[in-house]
């Protein structure tokens, strides 16, 4: 049985086409985020992947709709990812492809 720690990880992201990971693939990566009560995410798109992510617990802001634990919003390519934090939140996110360098500040 393999077993890691998530603080070993880079960033949260634990499986996707770099090193660290547990699962080194091109198809998809998935992360763990924490983001503290009133962070702003810098403003990115995605030329390539498609970035779903699940709010786990917490509150935000994203593109303007507020969400909350339970709620899913996904961001197509070349869509703006815009989000604020409302509460102290975890998000479990899934990107596909696996592209690394695929991230573009706007």
């Amino acid at each position: 049985m393999l077993t890691r720690r998530i603080a070993e990880m880079k960033g949260g992201w634990f499986i996707g086409d770099f090193e660290p990971s547990v699962l080194r693939t091109k198809a998809f990566e998935v992360a763990h985020h924490r983001y503290p009560a009133g962070y702003v995410g810098e403003p990115h798109v995605h030329r390539i992947g498609t970035e779903y992510n699940y709010i786990l617990r917490g509150r935000l802001v994203a593109s303007g709709r507020e969400l909350g634990a339970g709620d899913i919003f996904v961001y197509q390519p070349g869509e703006v990812s815009d989000v604020r934090f409302l509460e102290e939140s975890d998000l479990v996110i899934v990107k596909t492809p696996s592209v690394p360098g695929d991230k573009f500040e706007v």
